[in-house]
């Protein structure tokens, strides 16, 4: 199995209720159901107000590399990334477990 562990930081002046982050959440909320090499799928806002703390996160799991492949591939995964490309930065780590 691999994770996938993506951490979202907001851009500057941007807040969990603009209307492009709500679109973008249920964008990403919705993945779970959509994409079957999902094995895994949570999500959620920070609660920490600690200022090395990123603003929200995904952490997912798949089969294996091939899997994980499909799955950033997917059409519904690309249409959420673009939608946060428009108001976030992110980093990510893959790791087999």
């Amino acid at each position: 199995m691999i994770r996938h562990l993506v951490l979202f930081k907001l851009n500057e002046g941007v807040t969990r209720d603009d209307p492009r982050v709500v679109e973008g959440e249920a964008a990403f909320r919705a993945l779970g159901g959509q994409i079957e090499e999902l094995r895994f799928w949570e999500l959620g806002w920070n609660i920490s107000d600690r200022p090395i703390a990123y603003d929200f996160a995904i952490n997912s799991a798949v089969e294996d590399a091939d899997a994980l492949k499909r799955y950033l591939e997917h059409p519904a995964h690309q249409a959420g990334v673009a939608l946060w490309r428009e108001f976030a930065t992110w980093v990510i780590a893959d790791y087999a477990f």
